[in-house]
């Protein structure tokens, strides 16, 4: 069966300008940085402000060495920066904006889940999107 679509009106989208195509590469590489779930963790315990890499270490229960891998590739990436304090190193998000980002994302999952009818009943803060969550 053949269908007779339309022809749109509007005239084809331009082709996108080498620095428009440069910004799509990097916001890709930011939004893959933040593909891990490590790396939200993270961000979330640092939306309320900075942390020392200790207490980072005792809040999500990991390694050290593999927390400082987390760390460096969020820093690189201009996602975190740092202070010193002797030598104590506090991290903390290099932008406000970022927390936005996340719960605009988590906000999207939730309804995506709640649409595919899949989310849980025991998840009470899904609920509630603009919990204490990221």
């Amino acid at each position: 069966m053949m269908r007779n679509y339309k022809k749109s009106e509007k005239s084809p989208t331009p082709p996108l300008s080498a620095e428009e195509a440069r910004f799509f590469e990097l916001q890709a590489d930011i939004c893959q940085t933040l593909a891990n779930p490590k790396r939200l963790q993270i961000l979330n315990l640092l939306k309320d402000g900075e942390r020392s890499v200790g207490a980072m270490v005792e809040a999500l229960e990991i390694a050290k060495p593999n927390l400082s891998q987390h760390l460096a590739v969020m820093r690189q990436k201009g996602i975190l920066a740092t202070r010193r304090e002797g030598t104590t190193i506090f991290y903390r998000l290099a932008t406000p904006h970022i927390t936005e980002a996340c719960r605009v994302m988590r906000q999207v999952l939730l309804e995506a889940l709640a649409e595919r009818g899949s989310l849980s009943r025991e998840q009470p803060e899904a609920k509630q999107p603009d919990d204490a969550h990221l």
